[in-house]
């Protein structure tokens, strides 16, 4: 089991869309954590390219995470319709929306490449997958995780084989992991990553990977006490050096700032910090992935490009601005002290 392996139980979430580059997750490894490779929206041989070139900057283990695809949508209409509702943003940022379409991201030709040359680790996303694709996976040698949100969706994940259960807290930045984007969860996105943990646990045996506002030695702490093998932290690493995070996303996270669950920028439920395009588009936005991503990412690739941060996802969690601005390896080792600390206090204080 790899989570037996590392030296500290961290765990880099894969940070799909830029801000995971082989530098981060080598660099997180070396100190002793886990680092995750993002295998959405890559080409499969971009993904083959990052693999070598994390491996080649650290013997430590790795891991990638892969998007599990959804359905083809049944009708085009609520699209369209949200395309008509940001006409205006478009032209105001001198651009043209994105052409809507529905992919499965590569999805064949990333199994194909992860059972050939498979790392420690394939964790999955927004789904499960089918328990052949998890045998197969495990016979090439690769430990399979899934992300999971809710009790239900880790019974399943359970049943089809995984190694590792990753629970996904609704403090998390960025997209929800959910096996079915429910409209429902809107709000405040399911289960809070304390109540998640606590009901696995009395569910199954499986070890688990705690993941979603944890941005401190403490939380780590706080989420290994309540039966984690380790944390997963992505917001944390954002502006690490080593990330591929843009300036305009890195002030952001830097500064205080509310967040709030949004599928106007990608058609799925995701966190972010608000900002004028969440506030003013959201209740238009359908539930529609990837379409809406590829209808909205020339307005996101502006936004990124003039520095306008009312035009771009600031995917972030709940704790955005605990984060440190330290090299990758640093931050592992603060983080790891600071949650022996933590619990060394707990336990004193728990002893009197």
């Amino acid at each position: 089991m790899i989570l037996e392996r590392l030296s500290v139980p961290i765990v880099l979430a894969p940070l799909a869309g830029g801000p995971t580059t082989p530098r981060l997750a080598a660099a997180v490894s070396n100190a002793g954590g886990l680092g995750f490779l993002a295998a959405g929206y890559l080409t499969a041989d971009a993904l083959a390219d990052q693999i070598a070139r994390a491996a080649a900057m650290t013997e430590g283990p790795l891991g990638v995470n892969v998007f599990v695809p959804g359905r083809p949508p049944v009708s085009a209409d609520p699209v369209a319709a949200y395309a008509a509702t940001l006409e205006a943003e478009a032209d105001r940022a001198g651009i043209g929306l994105g052409a809507p379409r529905f992919d499965d991201d590569q999805w064949e030709a990333k199994l194909a490449l992860l059972a050939v040359d498979p790392l420690p680790v394939t964790s999955f996303t927004f789904g499960c997958p089918d328990q052949a694709v998890i045998t197969a996976l495990q016979a090439a040698g690769s430990e399979v995780w899934v992300t999971v949100t809710t009790p239900a969706d880790a019974q399943q994940a359970a049943a089809a084989g995984a190694d590792v259960l990753v629970l996904q807290g609704s403090e998390a930045g960025g997209h929800r992991g959910s096996f079915r984007d429910d409209p429902a969860d809107n709000a405040g996105g399911g289960f809070g990553l304390l109540s998640l943990l606590q009901l696995v646990r009395a569910r199954t045996d499986l070890p688990l990977v705690a993941a979603g506002g944890i941005s401190t030695g403490a939380g780590i702490a706080a989420v290994l006490a309540a039966g984690a093998a380790a944390a997963q932290l992505g917001t944390a690493f954002l502006l690490t050096p080593e990330a591929g995070t843009a300036p305009v996303h890195q002030a952001a996270i830097a500064a205080s700032g509310d967040t709030a669950m949004t599928r106007a920028f990608t058609g799925r439920l995701a966190r972010g910090i608000r900002n004028r395009f969440m506030i003013e588009h959201d209740a238009d936005a359908p539930v529609a992935y990837p379409e809406v991503h590829y209808l909205t990412a020339p307005l996101r690739a502006a936004g990124r490009a003039a520095d306008d941060p009312d035009l771009v996802n600031l995917w972030a969690g709940e704790t955005h601005e605990l984060s440190r601005e330290l090299p990758a390896a640093d931050l592992v080792t603060l983080l790891a002290a600071e949650a022996r600390a933590a619990l060394q206090a707990a336990a004193s204080a728990y002893g009197r």
